[in-house]
C-alpha cells in the first residue's frame, strides 16, 4: 500500500534506546534507566483515590471538547499562585496530552509549508510533528553563550513560527523574563507566531521559570501533567491561547480528539490541590538531590562541559574527548555498563554526535548507582584499559 511523504520521519532515538533497555531487562540484566524524561514516581496519592471514588459512582463519559470547565479554572488559579497572572479560564484548553497540544497548535497557526523555527538542540519530536504536518521545521543553531536558547537575532522574515522551552530538553536551560520578552518582541515586529514549551515548569533550580504569558499574550503556551504532575501516561495536557483563538482551537478540538480523557481530568484536578502539590514538591527535592550527584559524577569522569542545568531533570554533556558517535557510545554504555542514556544526535543531527542527555528521573538510589557505573566506564576509557561488563 502506498505511504505519504509526509509520513517519512526520522524515529525517535530514545525510544529506540528503552527497547534496547528493555531487551536486555528480559534477558536477565539490571539495567539503570537514564535516558528517558519520565519521573520515576506515580500520580499523587490523592489523585488516585479521587479517580478511583469517581470511577465507582458511575461511567466516564465525554466531557466537552475544551475539558472540565472545573479543571480549566484550577489551571488558571495556578498561573496566580506561580506567576502572578490573573488568567481567564477561558483561555485554557485541556488537550490529549502537550503532543495533542502541538497538534492543534500547529493547526491552528500554519499552513502546509509554513516554516517554523527551532532553537536546536531541542525536543526531537517538534522536528517530526511538523514534518508529518506538512510543515517545515528551520533547525536555527544555538550557542552554550546564550545557554542554548534562540535570540532575536535567529530571527528572520522567511519564518512563520518559532518554539522555544524554557525549562528546555535537553539541556535543562531556562529563559529569564529579558530574554523571552526580547524574543516576543521580535516575534511581533515580524509577524512569526510564538509557541512556548513549558512542560518543564515547577521543576527548577537555578531561579524561577517565567512564563512566556508574563511578557505576552500573544502566544501560544503548552504545558502537561506528565513532568512536574508526575503523570506521563495519563497523557493529558493544557494550553493556554488568545481569547481570539479559543474558538479555533476548540473546534480542531472537536474534530481531532473529541476531548482529553476524562479520567485523567478526574485525577489531575486532585493532583492540583494542595495535598498534591506538597508530594510533588517534594518530588522535586528528589530531583535537586538528584542533579548534585550527575553533575559531581560527571565531573569526576572530567565530562566538565555541559549545559547550564537550570531545569527540568536532564544534564546535556559533551563527550567529544571520548566519541564523535555518541549512538555507538550509547550502546556501548548500555552493552558494558548496564546503563541506558540517549545520544545527543535526537536533538541536534549536526552537532548531536558529540553530546548525551542524562535523565536523573529516578530514584536517589538508581541514579548513584548508575553515575557508580559511569565513572567506572569512563576512568576505563581515560586508562587505555579493557572494558569490562558491570551487570
Amino acid at each position: 500500500m502506498r505511504q505519504s511523504r509526509r509520513s517519512a520521519v526520522d524515529p525517535f532515538i530514545v525510544m529506540d534506546v528503552m527497547e534496547a533497555a528493555r531487551a536486555a531487562e528480559e534477558a536477565g540484566r539490571h539495567i539503570i534507566h537514564m535516558e528517558v524524561g519520565q519521573p520515576g514516581t506515580g500520580a499523587p496519592a490523592v489523585a488516585r483515590a479521587r479517580l478511583a471514588a469517581e470511577m465507582e459512582k458511575g461511567p466516564l463519559g465525554y466531557t466537552v471538547a475544551l475539558g472540565r470547565p472545573d479543571l480549566r479554572a484550577a489551571i488558571a488559579a495556578l498561573y496566580g499562585e506561580w506567576y502572578d497572572l490573573d488568567l481567564d479560564p477561558a483561555r485554557v484548553v485541556l488537550t490529549s496530552g502537550a503532543s495533542g497540544g502541538f497538534i492543534l497548535a500547529f493547526s491552528a497557526l500554519f499552513d502546509a509549508g509554513a516554516r517554523v523555527g527551532l532553537g536546536e538542540p531541542c525536543y526531537p519530536s517538534y522536528r517530526q510533528i511538523l514534518t508529518a504536518m506538512s510543515l517545515t521545521p528551520v533547525g536555527l543553531t544555538t550557542e552554550i553563550t546564550t545557554r542554548y536558547q534562540p535570540t532575536p537575532a535567529h530571527l528572520s522574515a522567511d519564518l512563520d513560527g518559532l518554539i522555544v522551552a524554557s525549562p528546555a530538553n535537553p539541556t535543562g536551560t531556562m529563559l529569564g523574563q529579558p530574554e523571552l520578552a526580547a524574543l516576543a518582541d521580535g516575534c511581533a515586529v515580524q509577524n512569526i507566531a510564538l509557541i512556548s514549551d513549558e512542560i518543564y515548569h515547577g521543576l527548577q533550580y537555578e531561579g524561577r521559570a517565567v512564563s512566556a504569558l508574563e511578557v505576552t499574550d500573544d502566544v501560544y503556551v503548552i504545558n502537561s501533567f506528565s513532568k512536574y504532575f508526575s503523570m506521563t501516561g495519563w497523557r493529558l495536557g493544557w494550553m493556554v491561547v488568545p481569547p481570539d483563538h479559543v474558538r479555533v482551537v476548540e473546534r480542531l478540538a472537536q474534530n481531532m480528539f473529541i476531548c482529553p480523557a476524562h479520567a485523567s481530568q478526574i485525577a489531575a484536578l486532585a493532583a492540583l490541590s494542595p495535598e498534591g502539590r506538597a508530594e510533588l514538591d517534594g518530588h522535586r527535592l528528589v530531583y535537586a538531590k538528584n542533579r548534585e550527584i550527575v553533575l559531581a559524577g560527571l565531573a569526576a569522569a572530567g565530562l566538565t562541559q555541559s549545559a547550564p542545568a537550570d531545569g527540568a531533570f536532564y544534564i546535556y554533556v559533551d563527550v567529544s574527548a571520548y566519541t564523535d558517535d555518541s549512538l555507538a557510545l550509547s550502546g556501548q554504555i548500555l552493552a558494558e555498563a548496564g546503563v541506558a542514556v540517549t545520544p545527543g544526535l535526537d536533538f541536534d543531527k549536526a552537532r548531536g554526535a558529540r553530546f548525551l542527555r542524562l535523565s536523573y528521573a529516578r530514584g536517589t538510589d538508581e541514579i548513584t548507582e548508575g553515575m557508580a557505573r559511569l565513572s567506572r566506564f569512563f576512568a576505563a576509557r581515560r586508562e587505555g584499559g579493557a572494558i569490562r561488563t558491570w551487570v
